[in-house]
């Protein structure tokens, strides 16, 4: 059994990570200000241990990673819209608060940090698949904050004596997602499909992402974690994409709501097509999606529809 830091540990993902962690049968320590996670994710993790606090608080966290073996870094200040609107914030959060838990890491010897980055760093694409070696220029102060925290976790693996993987999500949904204006698209169609609303789409729809669910994410933190002797930024996703449109199809058919569709102008920040090429990942340590998007959306929509009802 080893003991498992996870910052943001009370949110979307790190609370799903942190089940499976538990699963694993580790001691699992939840590390979150609240500030996008969620309280109500904390008691259905009884046997992990939650501390309420800001990965910029650089005493609390070296105190809480006393004889840690990982640290998974999964808190942040997220979405290209959050940070055009607060670009200070964004770094100070993204950026100050990843040297933070890098220097608390280094102080207790921590063997391992997992960082959640995002396919934001790429900015708008010059080729597909994206590989990891594609250029990288963020058009928005998120994608510049993560791809500086990568470049932090990179430079620490080379000093000193920490492993350090980058995982570099792309479009991820799944249970315990909850809608927020600046998040992710599917929550937010969810949230309007639900209540009966208009969904809005920002273009024609047929831009293209490529989603991959959090179970998927939660697995690829987890092998990353257990694969010795590896450092490194990888894409991980599902390795395919569809369109906007596409994906109201789906969530219509998963909720059985037919919405009213409205589409405005583009917005600043994103990018016309995605889909990742995954193979870095899987030769490193084995990662293989295997939820299907069809699959994931059914479940989403019933967890979304139980969240409503609570």
């Amino acid at each position: 059994m080893s003991k498992v830091l996870v910052t943001g540990g009370a949110g979307f993902i790190g609370s799903n990570l942190s089940r499976m962690l538990l699963d694993e049968g580790n001691e699992v320590i939840l590390y979150d200000n609240l500030s996008s996670g969620y309280r109500e994710n904390v008691p259905a993790l009884p046997d992990a241990k939650f501390i309420e606090g800001d990965i910029r608080n650089a005493s609390l966290l070296t105190e809480v990673m006393r004889d840690t073996d990982t640290v998974f870094h999964l808190a942040a200040s997220v979405g290209n819209a959050r940070s055009i609107a607060y670009p200070i914030e964004d770094s100070e959060i993204n950026v100050i608060g990843t040297l933070r838990v890098l220097e608390a890491a280094r102080a207790q010897g921590v063997r391992k940090i997992v960082f959640s980055s995002s396919a934001g760093i790429f900015g708008e694409l010059k080729s597909l698949p994206i590989r990891e070696d594609h250029p990288v220029e963020p058009n928005s102060p998120y994608g510049a904050s993560k791809l500086a925290a990568e470049k932090m976790c990179l430079a620490y693996a080379q000093l000193y004596e920490l492993e350090a993987v980058c995982l570099r999500y792309f479009n991820v949904y799944g249970i315990n997602q909850r809608y927020d204006a600046y998040g992710n698209v599917i929550p937010i169609f969810a949230h309007r499909m639900l209540r009966g609303e208009a969904l809005t789409v920002f273009g024609d729809g047929e831009q293209t992402r490529d989603f991959i669910n959090v179970g998927d994410v939660a697995k690829a933190n987890l092998q990353a974690s257990q694969t010795r002797s590896v450092s490194g930024a990888f894409n991980i996703a599902s390795g395919s994409a569809i369109t906007v449109n596409r994906l109201i199809e789906l969530m219509s058919a998963a909720g059985e709501i037919s919405p009213v569709v409205e589409y405005g102008p583009l917005r600043s920040g994103d990018v016309r097509h995605s889909r990742a090429d995954v193979s870095a990942a899987r030769e490193a340590f084995g990662f293989q999606p295997s939820v299907k998007l069809e699959e994931g959306l059914s479940e989403y929509m019933l967890w979304s529809k139980s969240a409503a009802a609570s």
